[in-house]
């Protein structure tokens, strides 16, 4: 039976991410087990492909602390092993005079979190950018950037295996089995052995937490966003990045425009719950996950944001909602100018009380780490994010 020091749980772009900076460290007896026959099949293979700036987290938190140093690190690393990326920039519209408040709340957060280069933009300025914008105030942030984060995943991957970490697919976890020395882990390819854990399941972490003996004091309840891409008649409209003014009372970033770095225009997502861990496409296998339905975290979250839920439930299921969405920012656009183009799931950890966790949350026990909430920025955050949990590691496994 393979004996490792460590065993990395997810093949997600932070689990390769940790793998990497373990590696770094000289620690190269590494096994990462990933549930599925691709790495980055999940969250890093379904998000919008956005380099974040650091905009809007609570200053001082560890998402706008490691979504700063990560950005810069991944452009660093793009530019290295010549992943195709762009600094682009994008531009926060307030669409109404209400919404200036929030506006210059994002202005004064992404000051404190260094983002010297942001600034405020006139109607006529913004409509420079983006012609065909409409709105009453604007902030660019030039920081932000596009990129294939499968691209950058597979680019770490290489370089893993070339410091020899074993990577195995199709490795889904059913059981671990602590043991004198370390743990036992039962999967699909087989049995591993490993002297430490790292759990960097994103959709899966919660199960892994409690698989390994834990009771995390949060619940993963997954939200479901979807995307549809503009024509290439109407890609005309977007030159860059366009976003709302998010509503402050919700940790999503509301339906935006994003130009892809591989060419074509997406616009989304919204955020609907649901009760499947990786329900992708209609016609995608996935077992009903109603578990959630025991934990009073779940109804407590319901209670604070049922009607914030229920708008984003209608705009899914209502194609002219949807566009009026778009609308909102750019008023040019039309029903006939959108196409489905897939959807993703977001990995969002409640707390007990019903709270959205907002922070990235890491849990540790005897030769355990768990990565408990790493929405987005998390892909954004990766390097950074893989060095905490190396500095972790490299602490609590000696």
């Amino acid at each position: 039976m393979p004996q490792h020091d460590i065993a990395i749980i997810g093949g997600g772009i932070v689990g390769l991410a940790t793998a990497m900076a373990l590696t770094r460290k000289g620690c190269r007896n590494i096994v990462v087990l990933e549930a599925e026959p691709r790495l980055a099949s999940h969250q890093t293979g379904h998000n919008s492909g956005v380099i974040h700036a650091g905009l809007y987290y609570k200053p001082g938190s560890l998402k706008a602390r490691l979504c700063v140093e990560g950005r810069d690190a991944l452009c660093r690393f793009c530019d290295e092993h010549n992943v195709p990326f762009e600094r682009c920039g994008k531009v926060v519209v307030a669409v109404t005079d209400d919404e200036r408040p929030a506006l210059d709340e994002l202005e004064r957060r992404g000051k404190a979190n260094g983002l010297t280069d942001i600034r405020r933009v006139s109607p006529e300025e913004m409509r420079e950018r983006e012609p065909h914008v409409s709105g009453v105030a604007g902030l660019l942030v030039p920081y932000t950037g596009i990129v294939d984060f499968v691209q950058v995943a597979e680019a770490y991957a290489r370089l893993i295996r070339e410091e020899g970490v074993d990577i195995r697919t199709g490795a889904a976890v059913s059981l671990i089995h602590p043991e004198s020395g370390g743990f036992r882990f039962m999967t699909e390819s087989g049995e591993f052995k490993a002297r430490s854990l790292i759990n960097c399941a994103g959709l899966y972490s919660d199960r892994i937490a409690r698989m390994a003996g834990l009771r995390p004091d949060v619940r993963i309840i997954p939200f479901r966003g979807t995307y549809v891409a503009l024509t290439s008649e109407a890609e005309r409209l977007v030159r860059h990045l366009i976003y709302p003014v998010p509503d402050p009372q919700f940790p999503f970033l509301g339906v935006h425009f994003t130009r892809m770095i591989g060419g074509g225009v997406e616009a989304g997502p919204n955020a609907v719950l649901t009760f499947r861990r990786n329900w992708y496409e209609p016609g995608d296998d996935g077992a009903r996950d109603f578990s959630m339905f025991r934990y009073g975290g779940f109804w407590r979250m319901v209670r604070k944001y049922g009607r914030v839920g229920a708008r984003e439930l209608w705009r899914s299921r209502s194609q002219a909602s949807f566009v009026r969405a778009l609308q909102r920012l750019i008023p040019e656009i039309r029903a006939e100018d959108v196409k489905p183009h897939g959807s993703g799931i977001r990995a969002q950890a409640v707390a007990r009380d019903g709270a959205l966790v907002d922070d990235f949350r890491i849990m540790e026990a005897n030769r355990q780490i768990h990565v408990l909430n790493a929405p987005s920025p998390a892909a954004t955050a990766s390097i950074s994010i893989g060095r905490v949990i190396a500095e972790k590691a490299a602490e609590r496994f000696s």
